[in-house]
């Protein structure tokens, strides 16, 4: 790639090649490129710097570019009102709640941390990888700890913005970097709520209260979504779902398409007259029978795409063309086979992705700490040079 490419603005470079303008651009950003908390603690041990344990040393290092994420305002996970969770001391996912549950060591051991969450759930952590809990109990059990619940959900709480609001939307839209605002979703986040069984049974046994909690998330996003158009620089939104598994998905096309498209229409409807047409979603697993769905809705970039559930982001390009903005689908298992494994699914893939543009490279998931670093370095820098771009000397 010459100079140029590389040179040209962050925000712009990301818009051109989410609408297929950029064709044959490699580029990797750091929110494509998520990692285990563990994975830079393992490199560090392998010879990394130690600046790598931190986001913008890590990003640094392996030269991903930036995406301004506004995940703050609402997010299951990293909540700014949550610090311990952004320096990985301890596991939280925390629901877009406001306020957030005090967190209570229940009862330990050598090994094991029973405790409450900011959530609001009860799990039991394993001390020396928190990021897998056991959840033994959940915060909505039925409607009358929803109502108790549903209480933290007002978009309009102020405690959830910035403080100087005015001097956060000058910062943000100032800096050279795509937005992205986070707003969950109506399937992923009442699984956190309830747990994925009794989530699961309640579209039977009780289906006004899924839908009074998918409503109230309706709301919830509305708001938010309001105040941040109206003031700030929104260049693309993300619905978390994680709503698959290997098979396929965890709820039928049906119910899909029953409970949730009328609401994802409310939301990309109100996204487009705002001119926002990058609409972004996370789930793992199969999701090949829920993409027709979600296309109908105008969602249109996908990731992490995981291969081991069957996900092939070259058929998905064969099959959708410049329909799909996709991301991700490199399979992390191949770096433990060794370089020439690493090269093979890479070549086998991101030439033909970003002949037209419309994808940014990555791993099917976080990046795992058994990822070998030696490896993770190879295959970024075989990226660099198939965009042209100069390797990174590490």
């Amino acid at each position: 790639m010459e100079k140029s490419k590389s040179a040209m603005p962050n925000r712009q470079r990301f818009l051109d090649i989410c609408r297929f303008k950029r064709p044959n651009d490699v580029v990797s950003y750091d929110w494509f490129n998520r990692y285990w908390l563990e994975t830079p603690k393992e490199w560090v041990k392998q010879g990394a710097p130690k600046e790598i344990l931190k986001p913008e040393g890590f990003n640094k290092y392996f030269g991903f570019e930036y995406i301004h994420n506004l995940q703050e305002i609402v997010s299951e996970h990293n909540r700014i009102d949550v610090p311990e969770a952004q320096a990985g001391e301890r596991f939280s996912v925390t629901p877009p709640i406001m306020p957030v549950y005090e967190v209570k060591v229940l009862r330990e051991d050598a090994r094991h941390r029973v405790e409450t969450t900011y959530g609001g759930a009860v799990v039991e952590v394993l001390k020396e990888n928190p990021g897998m809990p056991k959840y033994l109990e959940r915060p909505v059990k039925d409607w009358a700890t929803w109502r108790e619940y549903k209480k933290r959900l007002d978009p309009y709480t102020p405690e959830r913005w910035p403080k100087d609001w005015f001097g956060y939307v000058a910062k943000t839209n100032a800096e050279d970097n795509p937005t992205l605002l986070m707003i969950e979703g109506f399937f992923g986040i009442l699984r956190e709520w309830m747990g994925l069984e009794p989530l699961l049974y309640a579209f039977y046994d009780d289906p006004k209260l899924v839908e009074d909690m998918m409503d109230q998330m309706l709301y919830m996003m509305q708001g938010i979504l309001w105040r941040c158009t109206k003031d700030l620089r929104i260049d693309f939104i993300r619905f978390w779902e994680d709503m698959a598994y290997k098979a396929g998905p965890l709820l039928s096309p049906a119910m899909v398409k029953k409970y949730m498209v009328p609401r994802y229409k409310i939301v990309t409807d109100f996204l487009h007259q705002k001119g926002i047409d990058i609409i972004h979603l996370d789930s793992d697993g199969n999701i090949d029978e829920l993409i027709p769905l979600w296309l109908d809705c105008d969602i249109n970039f996908l990731w992490p795409l995981e291969v081991a559930a069957g996900m092939d982001v070259v058929a998905l390009r064969k099959k959708y063309g410049k329909r799909l903005i996709l991301s991700s689908g490199i399979d992390k298992r191949v770096f433990l086979k060794g370089k020439d494994a690493v090269k093979a699914e890479v070549m086998a893939k991101v030439p033909f992705l970003i002949k037209d543009g419309g994808y940014f490279p990555g791993l099917d998931h976080a990046i795992p700490p058994d990822c070998p670093l030696e490896n993770f370095k190879y295959y970024i820098n075989l990226l660099r040079e198939i965009g042209g771009q100069a390797k990174l000397s590490f």
